[in-house]
């Protein structure tokens, strides 16, 4: 981790801040921690490195409308959204406005440390490095039926609903969620639906 490589975290409950700028502290990353999204636009310093990780949910300005003032900003760093298990379709919207990843709360130490050394690591070797050639073909390798659960999943579906809206049962979509997790090579939601999105 590069020195000027700064974490800036984002989170109105400050047990939450206190143990995730220790855990990303004894993983060796400089922190700075922000209440607010307000709080982080009044002090922010662009920097060329580092990654802003952010919970969905907060008074005042959410993760949301965070990310839409940094795209008007032309703020290029990273960006990882922290979000609670209900908020799959926002954390989805999330992704469509530019985040490079989303991790679902409850989630273990390392699922965060992992998310935002990998966002840093693609941003590095170029903020748009995904290969379309590559994610193409593995999107036409997906059979009709996986396309549309996938198309399910990218629009923040859960599975049951993708379920009443193929008429299929909620184990078969599974299967076929399953199935295109693998044919797209992506180890998890969130990677899918960056993979898509990046396609498009």
């Amino acid at each position: 981790m590069s020195g000027s490589a700064i974490v800036h975290l984002i989170d109105d409950d400050e047990d939450v801040r206190r143990a995730l700028a220790f855990l990303l502290g004894t993983a060796g990353m400089a922190v700075k921690v922000y209440e607010t999204a307000e709080a982080f636009l009044e002090q922010f310093e662009r920097s060329p490195t580092g990654c802003i990780v952010s919970d969905l949910r907060m008074p005042g300005m959410d993760g949301l409308q965070l990310l839409r003032r940094l795209k008007e900003m032309r703020v290029t760093l990273p960006v990882v959204i922290m979000t609670g298990h209900a908020d799959v379709a926002l954390a989805v919207e999330a992704m469509k406005l530019g985040a490079a990843d989303f991790i679902e709360k409850p989630f273990q130490d390392e699922v965060l440390v992992d998310a935002i050394e990998s966002a840093m690591a693609r941003h590095r070797r170029d903020p748009l490095a995904a290969d379309a050639e590559e994610i193409g073909a593995r999107l036409a390798s997906l059979t009709p039926r996986e396309r549309q659960v996938l198309d399910g999943l990218v629009a923040g579906k859960p599975n049951k609903v993708i379920a009443v809206d193929l008429g299929l049962s909620p184990r078969t979509v599974e299967v076929h969620r399953a199935n295109v997790m693998s044919k797209m090579a992506a180890s998890s939601l969130s990677e899918l639906v960056r993979l898509a999105l990046a396609a498009r």
